[in-house]
């Protein structure tokens, strides 16, 4: 198993767990998080080491990257395992998927890429390399059903974890809040170039909104001490005046206690539309990577809430257009507006149905059948 950043160790960690079930005595081993590493997997190299995103960002690690893939090939040529899984990091996992086949292993591929939004041809490529597709959404296994690859859609994981129902009260006593409180979240992601291109906007844009709003609370979470260290340090500079509480880590409690939050796009719009709650998303790239994205990219959406629903329940805020005025506009939208709120929650939580069901289980039984399949066809 290869997984590629936070997300791929999570899901690998559930899927780990529900696979062991199946199959007593399994050795897991390739790249994974601490969560994998809690279920007994071993890591030969640090997830760490694979967590880089964007086209430009990635040239100054590509020697290394590719290095590892090729001793992650050799290793499984020379000893096969009976299943390769690769978990998102299409870039990487991808590629490892389609050598390995090539040299007659069984693979499968956890979470797909963005085919149908950008280089759709790839899919040729992955019906090539990849025996089964696990999709988290449901218009990508049609996608792939459309063009004859092998597929199951098995949920999102992070839908089994959160309630239907908000549970607003609950998380703001948590966090001692007060009930009747208003409250604005500022999550400028979890990487460390999301937040030197978004923390700084957020925060002015609540600086506005605090002028507006004299009442407002605003809480930010940090995704680790590394970043908990940045965004303190830019509020000590910069905001020292404004009321916001910068807390490490707890993001799904924030979200939940919140009114509107201003976010990145990402896993954790997912997770807020989970806590039905109305959101603002921006995004901002280097330059030259959103340059050549724009030119690629057939989605008119970027955020999942938006992709999912088929339109844009949402707003999304790009590039240099991620400005405080803009962002503030927006949040004010939602703030003025409780029925379109309501009306939002009830549309969230119709999608957030349709992604329950216990994932890592649907997707350990389609690896089940897989196998199954694979042996008959053996004999």
């Amino acid at each position: 198993m290869v997984a590629g950043e936070a997300s791929g160790d999570i899901l690998g960690a559930g899927l780990l767990q529900e696979l062991q079930q199946q199959f007593p005595g399994l050795q897991a081993e390739g790249i994974g998080g601490e969560l994998m590493l809690a279920q007994g997997f071993d890591s030969l190299y640090p997830l760490e080491r694979l967590s880089v995103m964007g086209l430009t960002e990635v040239l100054g690690r590509l020697p290394e990257l590719l290095r590892i893939r090729r001793q992650l090939v050799r290793r499984w040529r020379d000893n096969p395992p009976d299943l390769v899984i690769g978990i998102d990091a299409p870039d990487f996992t991808l590629g490892l998927e389609r050598q390995l086949h090539d040299a007659g292993l069984t693979t499968v591929h956890y979470v797909s890429p963005s085919v149908w939004a950008w280089r759709r041809k790839r899919v040729v490529s992955i019906k090539r390399g990849t025996d089964l597709m696990l999709t988290l959404l449901p218009f990508e296994a049609e996608f792939y059903r459309q063009h004859q690859q092998r597929v199951a859609f098995v949920g999102h994981p992070l839908a089994d974890q959160f309630p239907l129902l908000p549970q607003t009260a609950e998380n703001r006593a948590r966090l001692g809040i007060d009930a009747d409180a208003r409250v604005v979240a500022l999550l400028p992601g979890s990487r460390g170039g999301e937040v030197s291109r978004l923390a700084e906007p957020f925060l002015q844009a609540a600086r506005l909104l605090h002028q507006r709003f004299p009442e407002l609370q605003f809480l930010l979470p940090a995704a680790n001490t590394s970043r908990y260290d940045t965004l303190e340090q830019l509020i000590d500079e910069k905001f020292a005046d404004l009321p916001v509480q910068l807390l490490l880590k707890r993001s799904g409690e924030v979200m939940a206690a919140s009114d509107v939050i201003l976010i990145a796009s990402g896993t954790a719009t997912l997770e807020a539309m989970f806590c039905k709650k109305p959101m603002v998303v921006a995004y901002r790239l280097s330059g030259l990577t959103y340059q050549i994205l724009s030119r690629l990219v057939k989605s008119p959406w970027i955020s999942l809430p938006n992709l999912l629903a088929g339109e844009g329940l949402v707003p999304e805020i790009l590039q240099d257009a991620v400005t405080p005025e803009r962002l503030c506009q927006e949040v004010t939208h939602w703030l003025e507006s409780p029925q379109a709120c309501h009306d939002l929650a009830e549309q969230f939580t119709a999608l957030h149905q349709t992604l329950q069901g216990g994932a890592s289980r649907r997707a350990a039984q389609a690896i089940v059948e897989l196998l199954k399949d694979k042996q008959v066809q053996n004999v």
